[in-house]
């Protein structure tokens, strides 16, 4: 922005791509950021105009397109200005610059759209060949109108690829050769035609009646002899390519023509169609039409079908297949990005994410048909998510379309339950895309009560990463040998030293269940030593093994009231961990 010092600090600057579906029409393409410029203190005067220079990157230019500034004032009305400059150098960056001078703030966008050429016709006539495409000229006699007169054109051209893809869709389009651009053309409604105008437009020619015709050359030196010993397969092969070739020869051509006022396409078979050299076709226009085409045919069709063909033809021109890619880095799979790119770019775009470190799967969506400015909504199912990069985001996520610009969307996936997916090595999920067309937006701006059926499913996959438990630390750390410390020796020499009543206190106070006293009983009888021991083995063998076995059994010793044993087991234990001393 170029203006006072003073003003530019007042003024904020702000990227409100969100805005998109609703700024950008169905004939434009969206090459720059949306930004809102505003004055933060409205008592100040801004001296307009204002200098506004817009970063933008076009991928596709040509005579039929133009970059122009979109506008969007308070009250939403659009405006559009033409950039005195689209190259220029900022902030130390020479690139694409849209610079334009503006006289009120709001909305800026940069947009490719068709190229409109306003021309005026005088009284005297005029002759003229369009700047978009030389090959179509307009000629209008002396006295075409009661008064000088401005005119409006703009040709959308037809790429012979798009009338291909359709034949495939449709049978009943099969004897469609090729067609003209399609062309509008404003005349002003108030004056009417009084002389008609000639319109000269290219329709390329058959193909297949030029290569006939080759044939047919190639085959003129044989011909003009005559031979008299000549088969009769021979006269049959010649007889046939000449019919053949008179059946490739009537051709026709078909004029149409849209009607405001009307609202709809119409097959003008008044108007006939003169076919030309080079590919060039001829008519006389003598109403209003504000669009109008010129279909070649091998045959006649139906007029039900040749306006199907011609909505078809503008659906698809303003329409863009497109591929959905999920990819995930090849390090960190829960690092992912989703790219939504036109098909035939498809091949370009996954070397480039290869490039940066990502892989499948899942693999790219099949083709889906998305205009300028619709979304794909992205929703998960199963046991993965998404948090949008961050660690609490939302799972419900857009991807605005446009075919020229980034449409990427970084994700960090993550399990919702990581004890789920219990009999599989991976975590299992669904990505889910909803599409939302501009109409849904413009009505619901809650995104949610839009989605119905989804266009695409991408299963999802994460690794189990090996769980580290974390076990609680005892109260008392004890640093002991691996061995046994309370051995069975030891136990051995306490049996022997215990009597009848002092075993029955310590079992008490070992806490002994009585049924087990009983089963060692039944197992050793009349054997009190031996019982003795299997049940201090069993008291044993019921502790942790941090457990302090020593200490304890010293203490129930002395509760027992016999000290003097707890004391000797004690020197015994150190006897047998350390002979030496």
């Amino acid at each position: 922005i170029t203006a006072p010092c003073n003003m530019i600090q007042q003024m904020t600057c702000r990227i409100v791509n969100d805005m998109s579906p609703l700024i950008i029409t169905d004939s434009e393409e969206l090459v720059s950021n949306i930004i809102r410029i505003q004055c933060t203190d409205t008592r100040i005067k801004i001296p307009f105009p204002i200098t506004i220079a817009i970063p933008f990157s076009a991928r596709y230019r040509g005579n039929y397109r133009d970059i122009m500034v979109k506008v969007i004032d308070d009250e939403l009305q659009p405006s559009y200005i033409h950039p005195f400059s689209t190259e220029g150098t900022y902030g130390g960056q020479k690139g694409s610059f849209a610079e334009v001078k503006v006289y009120k703030l709001g909305i800026f966008s940069v947009v490719s759209c068709l190229h409109k050429e306003n021309f005026t016709v005088p009284r005297k006539g005029l002759s003229l060949k369009l700047s978009m495409d030389a090959r179509i000229s307009l000629d209008y006699p002396p006295g075409s109108f009661s008064a000088p007169v401005i005119v409006q054109s703009m040709v959308q051209p037809i790429d012979a690829s798009l009338i291909a893809t359709l034949k495939s869709k449709n049978d009943s389009y099969h004897f469609v050769v090729s067609t003209s651009p399609l062309v509008h053309i404003v005349h002003p409604s108030t004056q009417s035609f009084r002389k008609p105008v000639t319109v000269t437009l290219p329709c390329p020619p058959n193909p297949n009646k030029k290569k006939q015709g080759e044939e047919v050359e190639h085959t003129r030196p044989t011909s003009a002899s005559v031979i008299r010993n000549t088969s009769i397969h021979r006269v049959r092969a010649m007889s046939a390519s000449v019919k053949n070739s008179r059946k490739t020869a009537n051709e026709y051509l078909s004029l149409l023509g849209y009607k405001s006022k009307e609202d709809q396409w119409l097959v003008m078979e008044d108007v006939a169609v003169r076919n030309m050299q080079n590919g060039l076709v001829s008519f006389e226009m003598t109403e209003h039409f504000e669009k109008f085409v010129v279909l070649r045919l091998v045959s006649s069709m139906k007029h039900s079908h040749l306006t199907a063909l011609i909505h078809d033809i503008e659906e698809s021109i303003c329409s863009t297949m497109v591929t959905i890619v999920l990819y995930r880095k090849k390090e960190h799979p829960n690092n992912a990005v989703v790219i939504t790119v036109p098909t035939k770019d498809l091949s370009w775009e996954l070397m480039k994410l290869r490039g940066e470190g990502y892989c499948s799967p899942p693999d790219p969506s099949e083709e889906i048909k998305m205009r300028e400015g619709e979304q794909f909504v992205l929703t998960f199912s199963g046991n993965i998510t998404s948090a949008g990069g961050k660690s609490n985001g939302p799972t419900l996520q857009r991807i605005t379309f446009h075919s020229q610009r980034k449409n990427r969307l970084d994700l960090c996936l993550k399990e919702v339950d990581e004890f789920g997916n219990y009999c599989s090595p991976h975590y299992k999920g669904t990505a889910i895309f909803y599409k939302v067309t501009k109409e849904q937006i413009a009505v619901c701006g809650d995104i949610e009560c839009n989605l119905q059926d989804p266009v695409c499913k991408l299963p999802l996959t994460l690794p189990k990463k090996e769980r580290i438990i974390s076990r609680p630390v005892s109260a008392k750390v004890v640093f002991r040998d691996q061995s046994e410390p309370l051995s069975d020796a030891l136990l051995l020499w306490l049996s022997e030293e215990l009597s009848e009543e002092d075993a029955a206190l310590l079992v008490l106070c070992l806490r002994i269940r009585r049924s087990s006293i009983q089963l060692v009983k039944l197992k050793i009888p009349e054997n009190l030593p031996q019982q003795i021991f299997e049940l201090l083995v069993m008291w044993r063998k019921s502790l942790p093994a941090s457990a302090d076995k020593i200490s304890l059994l010293s203490h129930y010793l002395s509760k027992c009231g016999r000290s003097d044993l707890a004391k000797d087991l004690i020197l015994q234990e150190r006897i047998h961990s350390d002979p030496e001393e």
